[in-house]
């Protein structure tokens, strides 16, 4: 049995076809949904306005590739439930991506920023109409490092480590905790031949 609140196991994908099911809009919207907790097929396909053969049909498709599990402890009969796979799921550096995958990578990140944008303008509008801190605001922090290539690799990977130490097991998890979406993304401020530009303001809550 997989004991979902250890740290996950890293899985490196590196199979195309496995990559292109993460890059389908749909599939990708299935996993976003399924990140906030289990659901069958007819949650899902209400969820989403699908329907529900649709939805089963690709549920089938990512549990073959080990992106979904089934959740036996909630399943009854014909009623499956399924949540995401508890894996640290790794792609390529991009210079040993072909260009096939390069681009099938690049659409899956385009959908994953394309749903973050959305869902935190939708927060934005609605903050300060929730009482007590949770209304109070959404934390933003930009800024500017000069670290070296594998310096980045060893930030990135501080990052993941300060992520699961808050990956808590429920017995563990405090009064008033909520599910707090988190992302990591960092880019070169200019490609290597250009300058660099001035140094953005210091790191700010958005309050």
């Amino acid at each position: 049995m997989v004991d979902r609140d250890a740290k996950p196991v890293t899985r490196e994908v590196t199979d195309i076809e496995a990559l292109r099911l993460l890059a389908h809009p749909l599939r990708n919207r299935i996993v976003q949904q399924l990140r906030s907790g289990p659901a069958t097929s007819t949650t899902l396909a209400k969820a989403l306005g699908e329907s529900s053969g649709l939805t089963s049909y690709h549920l089938r498709q990512m549990a073959q590739h080990g992106f979904i599990e089934e959740v036996p402890e909630l399943s009854r009969g014909r009623e499956r439930w399924w949540r995401t796979a508890p894996v640290d799921l790794r792609i390529p550096r991009r210079v040993d991506q072909s260009p096939e995958m390069r681009a099938v990578i690049d659409e899956m990140t385009r959908l994953d920023l394309a749903f973050d944008l959305e869902h935190f303008a939708r927060l934005q509008l609605e903050a300060g109409s929730e009482d007590g801190p949770w209304g109070e605001g959404l934390p933003i922090s930009r800024g500017q490092i000069k670290v070296t290539y594998d310096e980045l690799l060893e930030f990135f990977e501080e990052y993941i480590k300060l992520l699961y130490r808050y990956k808590r097991p429920e017995s563990e998890t405090p009064p008033g905790a909520r599910a707090v979406l988190t992302r990591f993304f960092a880019f070169p401020a200019q490609p290597a031949t250009g300058g660099i530009p001035d140094e953005p303001g210091p790191d700010r809550p958005n309050n």
